[in-house]
């Protein structure tokens, strides 16, 4: 199973009086890079958020901002007045520097901002944390959807790639037998240049050829390419998304292109060299974006 790194989710619930929302998106990256943004209110419960996140999402540079919003009298969030006299200067200020006329809904804005809505309270209600704790879930697992989805077009892509690696590896076998003999014909050619016909040690010269013949055999480079690309797609289809493995197998399968190259001394079997070099940069790509 293929599963993106770059996502999106979003939840959202009412509890005591207020409106929770949560937005998680994400983009790729080797590790778990993850930046939280909260009401100062909920910060002692970071570190828990933060381990579930990285539980659920496991690498990827993540990013999640949970808003709380106002819904009632009843409710025990008071108005930062001082704070939101700042943003609402620094924001107006800086709307105006782009349109003097502007009409932007600051309010709105600001409203959404942490820290803006104070509570009275100094604890947290372990009910209330319960509450949002349930929506930033509903959140990740709306964003882990979204991978899963965005999963099956790398899928296709990637199989499409190893199909076409494949599909070349088996048009190399029409021009080795061409290429050993021109290599041998080139040799034989080279060499009566310099030395009589008649001088020849036709024995010894048909060890040597051999010997030489056999730097240029590619079959071992053959069956450990056709290995790589079927140990790829079996990753691939593996039960969980394992980006790093095929990162590593595609550097065996472009180590083994590369030796095909250097051995191949045909214009045609180089040319396939070149569209397989091709099909795998494409799949490095798509790599950088697989969890």
């Amino acid at each position: 199973m293929i599963k993106s790194m770059t996502g999106f989710g979003k939840a959202t619930g009412e509890i005591n009086h207020k409106k929770i929302t949560v937005e998680i998106k994400s983009l790729n990256s080797k590790q778990a890079d993850i930046s939280v943004r909260m009401p100062s209110f909920y910060k002692e419960k970071e570190l828990t958020l933060r381990s579930l996140i990285n539980k659920s999402l496991q690498r990827g540079k993540i990013e999640l901002n949970l808003y709380v919003e106002l819904l009632g009298e009843s409710s025990s969030l008071q108005l930062n007045k001082e704070l939101f006299q700042k943003y609402y200067n620094e924001f107006d200020t800086a709307a105006k520097s782009v349109n003097p006329n502007h009409n932007s809904d600051i309010i709105s804005i600001i409203s959404k901002l942490p820290d803006v809505m104070k509570s009275e309270r100094t604890e947290l209600d372990k009910s209330e944390w319960t509450g949002v704790l349930s929506v930033i879930e509903n959140a990740l697992n709306e964003i882990n959807a979204f991978r899963i989805t965005e999963g099956k077009s790398l899928d296709d892509e990637l199989t499409l790639r190893v199909n076409n690696i494949s599909s070349l590896l088996t048009k190399v076998e029409l021009y080795e037998q061409e290429r050993i003999e021109t290599v041998k014909a080139r040799i034989i050619s080279n060499l009566k240049e310099v030395v009589e016909d008649s001088k020849i040690d036709k024995d010894r010269f048909e060890q040597e050829l051999i010997y030489y013949m056999e730097k240029y055999d590619v079959t071992e480079e053959k069956i450990r390419l056709a290995q790589h690309c079927k140990y790829f797609m079996e990753t691939m289809n593996s039960n969980i998304s394992e980006g790093k493995k095929l990162g590593f197998i595609c550097q065996e399968m472009g180590r083994e292109i590369n030796t095909l190259g250097s051995k191949a001394n045909h214009s045609e079997l180089q040319k396939i060299v070149v569209q397989m070099k091709d099909e795998l940069e494409k799949i490095k790509e798509q790599i950088l974006n697989i969890l």
